[in-house]
């Protein structure tokens, strides 16, 4: 009885292409906004569509640029949390002890891709964060054009257990502080929210008596119980902008 010749199974390479940057993507009050031509690296590969190898150059070009890139022991990167996932395949470390900014978004994407009532989230600079772990374990989705190429803005996670690890704009992260080893008061009480941003699109009332603002902080209108004190000096803000334009003749 003959059998058949055994077959050798070969990897197929994958391929990259990288289109040139070709306008720039604003954050604007934090929150991602794309301008009409978007920075965008596209990835294929047989069996996973953003499977990303272990190389360190040419196709994995990405991961020697912030926010990607693994610092060196000589750095001397200045270590003040320590973040993992929930599998522990993809963990991470914090150089800023205090978040630039912190907020509440019930925007309905965040509601949609957190399956959440809203999404907090705590902005640093790209070059604040170092991967220890897993860097090459990442996934992107594009919301806006709901893709998996690496465009910007998009959502970042674990590949394995698909925990959301940050959302990336081109010169701020957005990350979560439910990753991050918050261990005293202190710490935690620097990552407290600061405001809350799209409360017009909410799905639950939170009456904590912080800044709540209708769409963008501090370019839309602050509603239900923000502080009153908050209300007036934006009120006081909006108006001399007014009285300035007037001025300027470029009120019409």
């Amino acid at each position: 009885m003959t059998t058949p010749a055994s077959r050798t199974l070969r990897r197929l390479p994958f391929t990259a292409t990288t289109s040139r940057p070709l306008a720039r993507l604003t954050l604007v009050n934090s929150h991602f906004q794309t301008s009409p031509f978007s920075t965008s690296t596209k990835m294929s590969h047989p069996s996973h569509p953003q499977s990303r190898g272990s190389e360190t150059s040419g196709l994995s070009e990405w991961k020697q640029r912030a926010p990607y890139r693994v610092h060196e022991a000589q750095e001397n990167f200045p270590v003040k949390y320590e973040a993992n996932c929930h599998c522990g395949k993809v963990s991470y470390q914090l150089s800023r002890r205090e978040p630039l900014d912190s907020k509440l978004c019930h925007c309905t994407t965040c509601q949609t891709q957190h399956a959440a009532p809203f999404q907090w989230a705590a902005i640093f600079h790209k070059t604040d964060i170092n991967f220890t772990n897993g860097h090459h374990d990442l996934e992107w989705y594009d919301p806006t054009d709901k893709s998996i190429e690496h465009k910007l803005p998009c959502k970042v996670r674990c590949s394995y257990c698909h925990s959301p690890i940050m959302d990336e704009g081109r010169n701020m992260i957005l990350l979560f502080p439910s990753l991050v080893h918050l261990k005293t008061d202190e710490d935690k009480a620097l990552f407290k929210p600061r405001c809350h941003m799209f409360y017009g699109q909410r799905v639950m009332d939170i009456p904590d008596g912080l800044p709540k603002w209708s769409g963008l902080s501090d370019s839309s209108d602050l509603i239900e119980d923000s502080p009153p004190e908050k209300v007036r000096e934006l009120e006081r803000k909006r108006e001399q902008e007014r009285k300035e334009k007037f001025e300027k003749g470029e009120n019409e």
